[in-house]
């Protein structure tokens, strides 16, 4: 099928159409089977030894330990006996973790014989070259990504660095995560970053972006390389928004020859695309589960991802980003534990991880649960533990003030904590248009701010889409409750902002799209 597409020359009616995992894998078959070179098809982006060597668990175990970085205890299997024998000589708990399957599908982890024996019959099942790799455990231990891009004269530069906020033993795509990584010291940093820049040069990743995996023992500080794409992935399209760095634009240009050091930032307009990002704000990103659609299925979080998409936040602040990344979930509002919520049950809901267990999380510390017991429940970092103790102790304070009497001072604490203005009411019990009008009377009034690659070392042009602009200033008049609120928008827009938004009204595009007559009656 694949041959006959080629030969009809229509090479583009496949190959451009699939991306990601599936895209490597089809290149690989291709260049196999020998298509891509009888029909003088080059590939580029990456090459099929880096795809290979980055894809195959085997192969690339060995080229870590090649340049002396370290990787959990692990061996590739292709048959269940082989697997079982492995498994036993590792001690359980095992990760199983497939070869060459698109979002962790297939992978697992076994506590015992019983258990592995099914799991690695779906593993290779699910492998198309029915192979999976077998790896000691590293459940419970820190999980660290850096995005990272390399071109073909050997400039290298990390893009972003992101944390997971859940520990070793659920899926990146199924993990909270932060970036940039908020409890390395600059010392793991350093020797996380020199080991990412060897093993995309060992792998061979010349055109492009790639995202490699680490894992640090909070005890004893070891780090093991976990695994590597060598390609953009759901980490990339994190690390761009979060940085305004275009990784697949970027990527494209090198793909065709260019250099990082000849491609301008869009941003600055005045550094290369080989200056390492820096950014002054923290990004949260929550996945998002829907559960419901699938009944039957198991929501406990593995290896393999289960999530359906993602929110994603920014704030000058962790606390500040993670509450306004889980207002953004469509349930969180809907969220209520249950009535009667035994310890057992808490702890249960702490323990196996689920897609609710940030909501658990802090209805644990509400009730009062130790820091201490909490970690050792989840193996949560305990900095992120204490930074939502702060959360939870500033919503008490909150609470036991009142809308009239609260001050300047904890309000607007209380809102560059990422506290909204429904959330106060509801802990007051009134409406949100109260809280905002207590707010304009204090002057506590957002402010709005670009992303930026530089840590606003230099000015940031990041583009905007005019449409915005026009919206906000098309105000509609009357008293109806949505031409308040776009009025309490626009005017809480910077100055300068306004103007670039009134520079669009003058465009000849807008106003030809406003000439026409309206009807007579209508409102503009």
């Amino acid at each position: 099928y694949l041959e006959a597409i080629i030969a009809a020359e229509r090479p583009d009616a496949l190959l451009p159409t699939v991306g990601g995992q599936t895209g490597l894998n089809l290149a690989v078959e291709l260049a196999e089977a020998g298509i891509l070179e009888k029909y003088g098809v080059k590939l580029i982006g990456a090459s099929l030894r880096a795809i290979k060597i980055a894809e195959d668990r085997l192969l690339f175990k060995d080229a870590c330990r090649r340049i002396g970085l370290e990787v959990p205890a692990s061996a590739v299997v292709n048959e269940i006996p082989e697997a079982i024998k492995l498994a036993d000589e590792l001690g359980y708990p095992v990760v199983i973790r497939p070869s060459f399957t698109l979002g962790g599908t297939g992978g697992s982890i076994a506590y015992n014989r019983e258990e592995f024996a099914d799991s690695i019959a779906r593993a290779l099942d699910a492998s198309p070259v029915r192979q999976a790799l077998i790896e000691e455990s590293v459940i419970g231990w820190k999980e660290f990504e850096l995005e990272v891009m390399r071109d073909h004269r050997d400039n290298f530069v990390v893009i972003c660095s992101i944390e997971n906020v859940d520990p070793m033993g659920i899926h990146t795509g199924d993990s909270i995560t932060v970036a940039p990584a908020q409890t390395l010291t600059d010392k793991e940093y350093q020797r996380m970053r020199d080991a990412a820049a060897a093993i995309i040069r060992e792998v061979g990743v010349e055109t492009g972006g790639s995202n490699i995996q680490f894992g640090i023992d909070p005890e004893t500080g070891r780090m093991v390389v976990i695994e590597m794409n060598p390609r953009v992935s759901r980490s990339s399209a994190l690390a761009s928004k979060a940085t305004g760095f275009p990784i697949a634009k970027i990527a494209a240009k090198l793909a065709v020859g260019m250099t990082l050091d000849e491609i301008p930032n869009d941003i600055t307009r005045k550094t290369p695309s080989c200056f390492e990002p820096s950014i002054d704000y923290v990004v949260a990103k929550i996945p998002k589960f829907q559960f419901e659609k699938f009944p039957g299925s198991e929501t406990t979080l593995t290896t393999q991802m289960k999530s359906v998409g993602e929110v994603m936040a920014i704030g000058r602040t962790f606390q500040e980003s993670l509450c306004k990344a889980i207002r953004s979930l469509e349930p969180s509002t809907a969220w209520r534990a249950p009535a009667e919520v035994t310890t057992a049950l808490l702890r249960e809901k702490l323990h196996v991880p689920g897609p609710d267990r940030i909501h658990w999380l802090f209805e644990a510390l509400e009730r009062g649960m130790s820091r201490d017991e909490v970690c050792s429940l989840t193996k949560i970092d305990p900095w992120f533990i204490r930074q939502m103790e702060d959360m939870v102790a500033l919503d008490r304070r909150v609470a036991a003030s009142s809308l009239r009497g609260i001050s300047r001072e904890l309000l607007l604490e209380s809102k560059r904590s990422g506290a909204s203005d429904e959330e106060l009411a509801k802990l007051w019990n009134v409406k949100s248009a109260s809280v905002r009008a207590r707010r304009h009377e204090l002057g506590v009034i957002p402010v709005f701010k670009r992303v930026d690659t530089c840590a606003a070392e230099f000015e940031s042009f990041t583009p905007y889409r005019a449409g915005n602009r026009i919206r906000l200033l098309l105000l509609p008049r009357g008293s109806s409750s949505q031409g308040r609120r776009l009025r309490d928008r626009h005017d809480q827009l910077q100055p300068r902002n306004r103007l670039d938004g009134l520079r669009h009204l003058r465009s000849p595009l807008f106003r030809a799209a406003h000439s026409r007559r309206r009807p007579r009656g209508s409102r503009a």
